[in-house]
């Protein structure tokens, strides 16, 4: 049996039914991603196609081997990996040359300190799904797009830990340059009063002592993306997918083909958007990622500024924000084709050009990501890339063994504890306050229904202001119930403390736990066994929340 948000706690009977989480039930997931794992409007996705919980990408509907010759591209992820640290930088790169092996690939920006826990969930799932594919006889390897590109510093330069008062955030200075690429930032001298905030929110020699090895790779002269690779290898060890620097320039070199036919059927692009965009709202859904016409999905190197290239006119481009930064469509592939540096693909455009460089079987995918990927897919069959399959990653969460005990002595669903304030007051205060109520509005629940006949025998016409009397007074009973349920709990006070410390574990912030906390905290407070817990507990399964208990 799953537990819902809406499960009561008196049908739980075990830890495993306590733990198990529906994400769909719980309202943990975007629309799109809920309708895909229902079996619903996966047209929405084509040419990409959405890879079922429990199955594989079929063997028949994908090419059997990949035809792009990467040698070249291998040997520098090589070394690159290898200068990460990386164990086996020579056996995955050579397997990456080899046309026999097919690709699964996630990725996320390198945010600081390893990013939010998702960033490490899906690393491991992309390796844990490259492994069931060679089980099933078909041979692959597993990489992560590190987005260097990006210039979301918001995003990458925050992070946060959990301390014994709850979580506690620690961030870099303000960004003084928006537009420059994360790759190619250095972190600065505010990542040392960074690390020491980290260190104090947790107390404990362990903790100080892992702090101290952040700081071999987290210097104020390293570069977010090359700290984030070196975390993540020592995280990982010989789980560690085959890291993608956006920025390699071997990477780059091998985009040009596609980022020339994304100039070159511009108009094309544009009207392939467009039409999915009107098929996507025609469905109900909202879009992920606002429609901009008469703009490109790629963005050009201005003066270490990354700005998006708009149209004008049948053959001239200007750089958003600089109208007179821009020139002849000519001019611009000329750039791509003598500096494919300069130019990179924003997120409608990133997916595509990806899977045209690795030849990709499978992406793996979070649910927003999941979300705009139907969005981006339109543009697969107008540059003329082989669409992969699409898996929505595992969602994750870390509790403690105690944790996980005490919310069994309260008498808890972790769905309950997860859900609105509201219905945690009412699973918390149950057989108290609320019941005092429910046997109340049972017994007027009677009396309104012993008053129909009676009624209505006066006079017919009193039976829909008798229907909207009923429907007031029960209204008003539920509400009253959830105040009662709510000062049955403040009456237990030890309980209501409790039951706060878990779910500010589980959503600190109040948003997700994987969505907040860095990657690193975990592997400070936990050690080696927190990425052993992780390959041991965590299942294909992207329905069911994922916890993982280290």
């Amino acid at each position: 049996m799953t537990a819902t948000a809406n499960a009561s706690s008196s049908s739980v009977t075990s830890r495993a039914e306590a733990l198990q989480v529906d994400l769909a039930a719980a309202g943990l997931l975007p629309p799109l991603p809920a309708a895909l794992l229902a079996g619903q409007d996966a047209d929405l996705l084509a040419p990409l196609r959405f890879l079922a919980p429990g199955t594989l990408p079929d063997a028949g509907g994908t090419p059997a081997a990949r035809t792009a010759d990467l040698g070249e591209l291998a040997r520098a992820l090589e070394a690159a990996n290898a200068g990460y640290g990386h164990p086996r930088a020579a056996e995955l790169a050579r397997r990456l040359a080899d046309p026999a092996v097919q690709v699964v690939i996630a990725g996320q920006q390198p945010g600081l300190f390893g990013g939010p826990l998702l960033c490490f969930a899906k690393m491991l799932a992309a390796v844990l799904w490259a492994e069931e594919m060679e089980r099933a006889g078909r041979p692959a390897v597993a990489l992560f797009w590190v987005a260097t590109e990006d210039h979301d510093y918001a995003e990458v330069a925050t992070a946060a830990v959990l301390g014994p008062a709850g979580p506690v955030a620690v961030s870099l200075e303000p960004d003084p340059e928006p537009l420059m690429p994360v790759g190619m930032r250095t972190l600065g001298p505010s990542v040392e009063p960074a690390l020491a905030a980290m260190a104090a929110a947790v107390p404990g020699d362990l903790y100080a002592e892992w702090v101290r090895t952040l700081a071999r790779w987290y210097r104020p002269e390293a570069r977010f993306g090359e700290a984030f690779c070196r975390l993540m290898v020592h995280l990982m060890g010989d789980s560690c997918p085959l890291l993608v620097d956006a920025m390699l320039p071997a990477l780059k070199s091998a985009q040009r083909p596609w980022l020339r036919r994304i100039v070159e059927r511009r108009q094309a692009v544009e009207e392939a958007l467009a039409r999915r965009d009107a098929e996507i709202e025609g469905h109900g859904f909202p879009l992920q990622i606002a429609p901009q016409r008469g703009a490109s999905p790629l963005f050009l190197l201005h003066r270490g500024e990354r700005r998006r290239i708009e149209w004008r006119g049948e053959d001239r481009f200007v750089l958003r924000g600089r109208e007179e930064a821009g020139g002849t469509v000519e001019e611009l592939l000329r750039i791509v084709e003598e500096n494919p540096g300069v130019v990179s693909p924003g997120a409608l455009a990133r997916p595509a050009v990806q899977d045209a460089v690795f030849g990709t079987c499978l992406q793996v995918l979070g649910p927003g990501e999941l979300s705009y990927v139907a969005q981006s897919a339109a543009l697969y069959p107008t540059i003329e890339v082989a669409a992969p399959w699409a898996a929505l990653r595992p969602q994750t969460l870390v509790l403690e063994p105690r944790q996980a005990e005490r919310l069994e002595e309260m008498g808890l669903s972790l769905a309950e504890l997860l859900t609105d304030r509201a219905a945690l007051d009412r699973a918390l205060g149950a057989g108290e306050g609320s019941e005092i109520v429910a046997a109340a509005r049972r017994r007027v629940e009677e009396a309104l229904a012993g008053l129909e006949g009676p009624i209505l025998a006066l006079d017919p016409n009193l039976e829909r202001p008798l229907a909207k009397t009923r429907e007031q007074v029960l209204r008003a009973l539920d509400l009253f119930s959830e105040k009662a349920a709510a000062a049955a709990v403040r009456r237990d006070e030890v309980a209501l403390r409790r039951a706060e410390s878990l779910r500010e574990t589980c959503l600190p912030l109040g948003k997700p736990q994987e969505r907040v906390v860095c990657s690193a905290h975990f592997g400070g407070r936990y050690g080696p066994r927190f990425a052993a817990a992780f390959r041991e507990q965590v299942a294909l399964d992207p329905a069911h929340l994922q916890v993982v208990l280290p």
